[in-house]
């Protein structure tokens, strides 16, 4: 396989597309891809998207943000978050795993709805499980609306590679996609690196992508299933 025109992808990397156009919807993101597509007619002013690493939260937020003109904020003490949250929609990425002061989120969603705007967060774990201890907030969390999106499956995983390659001027056929597919870690954020890595290899060793490649990225970055499989021709 070869690139289109003999074209190179530009040194300075290869940041994925978060428009609407470009978000690929399956089964696994109908209901996160509702809520987004559906603001501002939101059922709460605080939404959490909940959902497995790499299962699109970030791509999903990122489009809602850019349709909704909402700021990135900072839950901790001090960072002003209440306040910049009465002037227009924030979001939060990683609540769980970041960390928050507890006062500083309880006063960011009572600024949200005294002021008509609104808060979307991203977590691995439903608000329930974050182990709240501020009882006000905990209260809070329990109003909020969640919406879960879960690991792609086969399709789209099929799908966002094909498009993270063609984002590189690089056309796999449909062979190599369902080798990786079977073998990969079921995430969209493997998928980012599965390609880069790819890519990278490929480009350094002046070959094409193939089969060969393939495994030995996933044995690389420990996603590897059975690679003893019969070569591809060619290979």
């Amino acid at each position: 396989m070869t690139r289109r025109d003999d074209q190179l992808p530009l040194p300075l990397g290869h940041a994925p597309q978060i428009s609407r156009d470009d978000l690929l919807v399956s089964p696994a993101l109908e209901a996160a891809v509702a809520i987004v597509d559906g603001w501002p007619q939101w059922p709460s002013p605080v939404v959490v998207l909940v959902g497995p690493p790499g299962s699109g939260k970030s791509h999903l937020a990122a489009i809602w943000a850019g349709t909704s003109g909402a700021a990135a904020i900072d839950l901790q003490a001090g960072s002003g978050a209440p306040d910049i949250a009465a002037h227009g929609p924030v979001v939060f990425e990683d609540a769980d795993r970041r960390g928050f002061d507890e006062t500083t989120l309880f006063h960011v969603i009572n600024s949200v709805r005294q002021n008509g705007t609104y808060l979307l967060l991203t977590a691995r774990s439903r608000p329930a499980a974050w182990g709240v201890v501020l009882p006000d907030l905990a209260s809070r969390l329990k109003a909020v609306t969640v919406v879960e999106t879960s690991a792609p499956d086969d399709d789209l995983l099929g799908q966002v590679l094909m498009k993270l390659f063609a984002d590189r001027q690089l056309f796999p056929d449909e062979r190599l996609i369902a080798y990786l597919v079977a073998r990969m870690e079921r995430s969209l954020e493997s998928a980012h690196r599965v390609v880069e890595e790819m890519d990278r290899l490929a480009l350094a060793r002046h070959t094409r992508i193939h089969r060969a490649l393939a495994a030995e990225v996933l044995e690389k970055i420990g996603h590897a299933g059975d690679i003893q499989e019969i070569p591809e021709q060619g290979d």
